[in-house]
């Protein structure tokens, strides 16, 4: 494949976010996008990447569970994706020896994003080729869709939680930019924001990053919640996410934090030993919704709930997690839809984890190891 192409620059975004964005293109043709926190004059990341890469893989497959009614993907070429490489061999480092290049053809940037190398999800596809077409249900169909990586430092050892205020709302420019463009996909049908931390979770890269998803589908859990809120509107009239806000509000018992744009509460039904949900105060379906105030306090915020998370353990610094942004779907029910965020971790006391056994994996029944309102005193308990 021919090198990676000249930068086209870009200067777009809320109108208070002072960063700009640099376009690339990565050897083997996958797009890349530098998320600067401040704009500066003249070319930048004009570094080009000159590795010899093959073509990108193309999508697996989609295969239906007529057992679930659920989608199911098929993704053989992740098995041999990178796992848990040494520092001087991490693909998220930026490129400082030619010799040792890696995804980020550039010396130094703020946060990177491009297309995943090992992708669930692809817009290179072909037609399934099943020998045997499935008797019961809808046929396989391509895995089409957008994987980024997000990349949150070029500094290794980083966390999301210990990053500058300006970072964190250049990440916050990034999720939102990212999501409107694969938004307007007509193949893509939801945009999951996301990210794993810990190896405990089932992390493969150490370096700083998160993900972003462009499903050709509605997710089984949006599904299920779409479906709630479908019902409540029908009964009620109301958004279901919004109502679920406006009495967590109410109620205060496990409200644990409460801007002018957003608050932070602890679901009635948490199944999770630490869990914490956020949400706007205004209806808006996605993270490219919001407005520039909006962005600026989510930066401002997220981090606190990430500091309060990492104190929720005595004697454990970092926390495992999972922080995942869950958006409208793009076309059909988008107004049953509403932003919010999910963070929640497995780890239910020093040393031990929850694990997802004979119910809960089996059945789909959770049961819960503490209370919702424990976890929001403690999270009230360790505010900065």
């Amino acid at each position: 494949m021919d090198a990676g192409s000249a930068p086209e620059q870009v200067t777009v975004g809320s109108p208070g976010w002072p960063g700009q964005v640099t376009e690339r293109t990565m050897a083997d043709g996958r797009p890349m996008f530098y998320f600067d926190d401040q704009a500066t004059p003249g070319p930048v990341h004009e570094a080009i990447d000159t590795r010899p890469l093959p073509e990108p893989p193309h999508a697996g497959e989609v295969r239906f569970d007529v057992l679930t009614g659920e989608w199911v993907t098929i993704a053989g070429h992740r098995m041999n994706r990178t796992f848990l490489p040494s520092a001087a061999d991490c693909p998220l480092c930026p490129t400082r020896d030619p010799a040792h290049a890696s995804e980020v053809p550039d010396a130094d940037y703020d946060v990177a994003v491009f297309a995943n190398r090992f992708p669930s999800f692809a817009p290179l596809t072909v037609d399934p080729a099943a020998p045997h077409p499935p008797v019961l249900g809808p046929a396989d169909q391509p895995a089409y869709g957008h994987c980024d990586v997000v990349v949150f430092s070029s500094d290794h050892s980083a966390a999301v939680v210990d990053l500058p205020a300006a970072r964190m709302r250049t990440i916050v420019e990034a999720w939102a930019q990212r999501t409107e463009a694969h938004s307007v996909d007509p193949g893509v049908a939801e945009v999951f924001v996301f990210e794993n931390r810990g190896e405990e979770i089932g992390v493969t890269l150490t370096h700083p990053h998160g993900q972003i998803y462009a499903y050709p589908f509605v997710p089984p859990r949006s599904a299920q919640l779409l479906q709630q809120a479908r019902r409540h509107r029908q009964a009620t009239g109301g958004n279901l996410l919004a109502d679920v806000l406006e009495a967590e509000q109410a109620e205060s018992t496990r409200v644990v934090l409460r801007g002018e744009h957003f608050t932070a509460y602890v679901p009635r039904a948490a199944r999770w030993p630490v869990e914490v949900h956020l949400a706007p105060h205004r209806d808006v379906p996605d993270l490219a919704a919001l407005d520039d105030a909006e962005r600026a306090e989510l930066a401002t915020v997220y981090q606190e709930l990430l500091r309060r998370v990492d104190r929720f353990h005595p004697g454990v610094d970092r926390v495992p997690y999972i922080s995942g942004w869950h958006q409208a779907p793009t076309g059909e029910d988008r107004e049953l839809g509403r932003l919010h965020l999910q963070l929640f971790s497995l780890l239910r006391a020093p040393g031990k984890l929850k694990y997802l056994a004979g119910s809960e994996s089996g059945m789909g029944a959770w049961i819960n190891d503490t209370t919702p309102e424990r976890i929001a005193d403690r999270l009230r308990e360790v505010a900065s």
